[in-house]
């Protein structure tokens, strides 16, 4: 059971963008860093246990070329084995920092001549793998970019095509000793997911054709990809085969965020967050699905939803024009 704590108060709030809410948490210094998306800012809180928020910054998006402020579209945090780098993308570009935002240590503008007159540019989904940092885009394409474990001569590596529309989340797991096993999938506006081997070369694995509706947002599982589509449905793939092993209709209304720790949180606009338990029966390898906990949110548009630690035992929300961060404890 999990119990309302202590809320961390947002100097702005929170924009209408699916996955708006990014944690790193630090046992090691005893805090928890929170970044939240608004227009063309992103605020970065480091917060104690008991829900103070200690230190507070603004992040703004580089402007680029154009005459108008360019909007971010997400900020998350990417921890590689040697370093963590935080990753914040907009209408312009793709901006790295070190991991409390004090210092920019790589920036990508976005080529306006892939653009079409009609269409948006923009870059958004953000997930570490190995060494690599993957970053989706408008057109479709993924952005690989290599990391050194040190410094700024951060590399534009590889460019992943296999989406026909934008890209909306990429999600990714340690990889096994398999040369087949998936570590990285990418998800589309079209409901597409592409299932990736990284490596010095990306190897496309899997693609598990859409239904007509978006995929807002992804997650990986032992093997299995764990999907949310704007019908409220969330549903779980095997990333070998993409046999579908399981179709959950946990939501009323769009998916926003998913996250895994080591249980499945959903969140959704029709104010819920839930969270399920994940099991594999060892004979047959099915996928089982327990709900363990519902929370509502009243009156709130969520937005973005996170578990604050590795164990799953809290989880923080979002919402719309919402000046807080929600926070939820089983402790």
């Amino acid at each position: 059971m999990f119990r309302r704590q202590r809320s961390i108060p947002l100097r702005g709030s929170a924009a209408a963008l699916c996955n708006n809410l990014s944690v790193l948490h630090l046992p090691v210094c005893n805090l928890t860093h929170f970044g939240v998306v608004h227009g063309p800012s992103a605020q970065l809180l480091s917060v104690a246990p008991e829900g103070v928020p200690l230190a507070q910054r603004q992040l703004h998006a580089k402007e680029g070329a154009g005459v108008s402020s360019p909007l971010i579209t997400q900020v998350h945090w990417c921890a590689l084995p040697f370093r963590v780098l935080l990753v914040l993308t907009s209408h312009r570009g793709i901006q790295m920092y070190e991991s409390d935002g004090s210092v920019m240590v790589y920036w990508h503008a976005l080529d306006s001549r892939d653009a079409s007159p009609v269409q948006a540019m923009f870059a958004r989904g953000i997930a570490s793998c190995g060494h690599f940092i993957c970053v989706g885009m408008w057109s479709g394409r993924v952005l690989v970019f290599d990391i050194p474990a040190k410094g700024p001569n951060i590399v534009l590596s590889e460019e992943l095509a296999g989406h026909p529309t934008s890209v909306t989340d990429i999600a990714s797991e340690p990889a096994q000793e398999q040369d087949c096993m998936a570590d990285v999938v990418t998800a589309d506006d079209s409901g597409l997911l592409c299932v990736w081997r990284s490596g010095p070369e990306f190897k496309l694995l899997t693609r598990i054709p859409g239904f007509g509706v978006p995929c807002t947002s992804v997650q990986l599982w032992k093997g299995i990809a764990a999907a949310g589509y704007g019908n409220g449905q969330v549903r779980l793939y095997e990333t070998s085969t993409g046999a579908l092993h399981v179709q959950i209709n946990a939501h009323a209304r769009a998916i926003c965020a998913l996250d895994l720790a080591p249980e499945l949180l959903s969140a959704a606009e029709d104010t819920f967050v839930h969270i399920w338990k994940l099991s594999k029966r060892t004979e047959s390898g099915c996928t089982e699905v327990e709900h363990c906990h519902g929370e509502c949110v009243p009156d709130t548009q969520v937005c973005g939803a996170r578990f604050c630690d590795p164990s799953g035992s809290s989880f923080a929300v979002t919402g719309y024009d919402l000046a807080e961060i929600l926070r939820f404890s089983s402790e």
